[in-house]
């Protein structure tokens, strides 16, 4: 009995894991306004989602109002590391664009745009 309930509880956990999109986790940004941040991406619904989970600058590590916060959000997952028809809001514009993001390695390319005027980053993966 004992192992069969230990059997039971390793098949759930390794469903779970398998349904984890591959773009979760903690993702370094590139510098903006003389500030980066840690954007922790999870799953929201259907959807992938990213929130600022701390925020940095030339002095290390601060607490800025925006921790906690939706950086990322409604991107759709296509396949391929492609993720589309999402949102992106930069803080230091206070602007949200549309946004898509193709994820390749520990790389993720991440691209806003609101009409004609796009702005491009290239995240990396924390380990």
């Amino acid at each position: 009995m004992k192992t069969l309930v230990l059997a039971a509880v390793a098949s759930v956990l390794m469903a779970g894991a398998a349904l984890a999109d591959p773009v979760e986790g903690i993702w370094k940004t590139q510098v903006d306004d003389g500030a980066y941040a840690h954007v922790t991406i999870s799953k929201c619904g259907a959807a992938i989602c990213g929130v600022i989970s701390r925020t940095f600058n030339a002095s290390g590590e601060y607490s800025s109002p925006n921790i906690g916060k939706k950086l990322v959000w409604d991107m759709q997952p296509k396949g391929g590391g492609a993720y589309r028809d999402g949102k992106i809001w930069q803080p230091s514009k206070d602007k949200v664009y549309s946004s898509k993001m193709d994820m390749s390695g520990n790389a993720l390319k991440v691209k806003g745009c609101i009409g004609p005027i796009c702005k491009k980053q290239t995240w990396s993966r924390v380990k």
